[in-house]
């Protein structure tokens, strides 16, 4: 209950804090809101328009973020949201104002929870929890990041599969893309999907494959896109490189499957010495300790 009364004085103070520095009135920060809106972006699993107006409220953190930051951390942010799929509502500014405001909270708190025990736990809290808050969002985002690698990873094999069979069966590059958009399920339909709207509106197929793989970090997914690129410049077939590409991303999974499988031991070990060993030995050892403790106690030796 202590620690809800605290957030809720928290929230509370940035409130009034935010309504002190705003300079306007409910009706233009309702403006503000309802600027917000997403409008229908070309590329639908963003969610929200990028080139939406932000309210003054998103703006004010947001330019904090951006002091307490290096010129560049706007690339780079926003190219950790692409690894991440640019999830639902969280664009850049978006995410650097929360920063700020998860920021603004932990200090709050911090002074709220050390009020009570000398000046030095007071910074002390204060400075903990507000560099928490601040790169909390951070770390959701890697989170997020590092998950859908490992899935555009797990999924690009069987995705080539397929483009392989539909190439062997008379269709085109493009079409057996589509193919495995709409057959296919995880990050890797798409961002296959997201390939094809990009040709869609005027790319070329060199030109979003690129793209692809500057939205990701999977090495395979790398090799794939730059021999089908070398194939359309070289004239060779597209069929021929997606059946060598197949085999070998075969060849990788069942590599990355027995790496895994040999590391098993290791990670076993640490589990086994701290909870099955000692258990053991109890089970085994104790009664041989009980009988020698009684054959000490009554005397016989």
């Amino acid at each position: 209950m202590l620690v809800v009364g605290m957030a809720a004085i928290a929230v509370a103070i940035t409130l009034v804090v935010y309504l002190a520095i705003g300079g306007g009135t409910v009706k233009a920060h309702a403006a503000d809101f309802v600027a917000e809106v997403p409008m229908p972006s070309p590329v639908p699993r963003s969610g929200v328009d990028p080139n939406a107006p932000l309210p003054s409220f998103y703006r004010r953190f947001a330019g904090l973020t951006r002091r307490l930051t290096p010129a560049h951390y706007g690339k780079h942010l926003q190219h950790k949201l692409d690894l991440a799929g640019n999830p639902r509502g969280w664009a850049a500014e978006r995410v650097m104002a929360l920063k700020s405001i998860g920021l603004v909270m932990g200090v709050l708190l911090g002074f709220l929870a050390g009020s009570k025990h000398g000046l030095g736990v007071l910074l002390l809290l204060a400075a903990i929890l507000g560099m928490f808050g601040f790169f909390l969002p951070d770390l959701w985002i890697r989170n997020l990041g590092e998950h859908r690698q490992q899935d555009l990873l797990l999924g690009l094999p069987d995705a080539i599969d397929m483009m392989t069979v539909c190439v062997e069966a008379g269709l085109g590059f493009d079409s057996a893309l589509s193919r495995v958009a709409r057959n296919l399920d995880g990050p890797i339909a798409s961002e296959f999907a997201r390939v094809l709207q990009e040709m869609q509106f005027g790319k070329s197929r060199s030109e979003a494959l690129r793209a692809l793989v500057e939205r990701t970090e999977v090495s395979e997914l790398r090799t794939f896109v730059s021999s089908v690129i070398q194939s359309s410049e070289l004239g060779i077939s597209v069929g021929d490189v997606l059946r060598e590409q197949a085999g070998e991303m075969r060849i990788k999974r069942r590599q990355r499957a027995e790496e895994q499988a040999q590391k098993l031991p290791v990670k076993l070990l640490f589990p086994l010495l701290t909870c099955m060993l000692p258990a053991l030995f109890v089970v085994v050892l104790g009664p041989a300790v009980i009988g020698i403790v009684h054959a000490f106690s009554s005397g016989t030796l």
